[in-house]
């Protein structure tokens, strides 16, 4: 079983900084696809930022130069380093893991972490 931690999630004043961390473990033979999700209160998941294997990144627009996704595939964790933070950017972030076990492709999501930015 492949299994997603995440971790770093917390309550920040706006304009703050935050980093999530995504770890992975498990039978994992490659790593393809670590992305962040959100979900605000009412409202549905969203794409926030994802890295392919490829080192492609992309945010979504509300997001951009204030975020950044990283990745460091020997330790299978994802970042997501948030800063200039918002009140919009509360929600409970998610990770997710796209990839491939040494027969089989998987895919897997954390818990989530909440994130809430105070006015």
């Amino acid at each position: 079983q492949v299994r997603v931690v995440e971790s770093g999630g917390g309550l920040v004043q706006a304009g703050g900084s935050l980093r999530l961390s995504c770890e992975a473990s498990g039978n994992i033979f490659r790593l393809n696809t670590m992305g962040w999700y959100r979900q605000a209160p009412g409202k549905q998941r969203e794409l926030v930022a994802v890295a392919t294997s490829g080192s492609s990144t992309n945010y979504i627009d509300s997001v951009k130069g204030r975020f950044t996704i990283s990745r460091d595939n020997a330790k299978r964790t994802a970042y997501l380093q948030m800063n200039i933070l918002k009140q919009q950017d509360t929600g409970v972030y998610y990770c997710y893991v796209q990839g491939w076990e040494p027969t089989n492709p998987f895919s897997a999501w954390g818990q989530g972490t909440q994130v809430t930015v105070s006015s």
